[in-house]
């Protein structure tokens, strides 16, 4: 397969991935379970189709060291939180506020990121931090805890919290497995962390939602995680990082489509800003990296 090809196939599997990821939002407001029960489930489902796919590819699912089961056990608890708030936000909130207000991880990355890496921080990422700030108050109907919207929107940037502290520690200390075998880990403590927490009774689950159970388990987490491994190996991370940020886009099309959730005029605007921020802090990201490659 020559380089264009390799590129546009690339392509493919990344989009496909991001609009899969953007699809699982759906499932927040089809699965009629709470947010603890549909990702315990989701977890159990996972767990089972990334371990078949890790033994498929010819790799094994042993960790290298010993102490790397327990950053996975980390990893997989603070996943596992990550994923409850998100699609609680879903739940109280609407699809495309949640996801909006979950898509300011890529700004909280950047400001954290430095008390990591002993970077100075700039006067442009507390700019974007602003931005996204203001962004998100667009979003709030009413300063109020009790209104479900504005909950949602807190229970999401949270969410977003706990899934930049996952990629800032997988980054450090879990980058040397397959992204198909960091997942399996990390979905299957998922799911023994929270089975015990379980409040439905799988028995008393029906058929129909065991199917949505089982289309989210593997169609819209094994599969995409599987394709967004593979588009790394073909595209820059630039290009990935670029066209992971249309996620809230694919989910607010497909929570228009197919659950009829419309955007008002704040939403939008709100959103906007909070992704054109995270574009922009991505961009911004890439070049001082490159530039600091060309000089070492």
């Amino acid at each position: 397969m020559n380089t264009s090809s390799s590129e546009r196939s690339g392509l493919i599997e990344l989009h496909l991935a991001v609009l899969l990821f953007g699809g699982t939002a759906l499932f927040s407001k089809l699965i009629p379970l709470s947010a603890l029960d549909i990702t315990a489930l989701r977890c159990c489902i996972a767990a089972l189709a990334l371990a078949l796919l890790v033994k498929v590819s010819g790799k094994h699912l042993r960790l290298n060291r010993g102490k790397d089961y327990g950053i996975a056990l980390g990893l997989g608890i603070i996943v596992s939180l990550h994923w409850v708030t998100y699609f609680a936000a879903m739940q109280l909130s609407s699809v495309a506020i949640g996801m909006i207000a979950f898509f300011t991880y890529p700004v909280m990355t950047v400001l954290v990121e430095p008390f990591f890496t002993g970077k100075r921080l700039e006067l442009a990422d507390i700019i974007s931090g602003i931005c996204v700030l203001l962004g998100v108050s667009l979003l709030i109907p009413e300063a109020n805890l009790g209104n479900d919207v504005t909950l949602g929107i807190i229970i999401g940037v949270l969410s977003a919290a706990l899934f930049t502290a996952r990629n800032l520690l997988h980054k450090r200390y879990f980058a040397s497995y397959s992204g198909a075998q960091a997942m399996y880990y990390q979905t299957g403590v998922s799911a023994l962390f929270l089975l015990p927490w379980l409040e439905v009774d799988p028995s008393a689950i029906q058929a129909n939602v065991w199917w949505l159970v089982i289309l989210l388990g593997i169609v819209f987490t094994a599969a995409p995680h599987a394709l967004f491994t593979s588009a790394l190996r073909q595209l820059s991370a630039k290009t990935v990082s670029l066209v992971s940020c249309l996620q809230p886009l694919y989910g607010a099309l497909l929570a228009l489509l197919i659950l009829g959730e419309g955007l008002a005029m704040k939403t939008l605007i709100g959103g906007a800003l909070v992704v054109f921020t995270a574009v922009y802090e991505t961009q911004k990201s890439h070049k001082a990296n490159r530039a600091q490659k060309a000089k070492s």
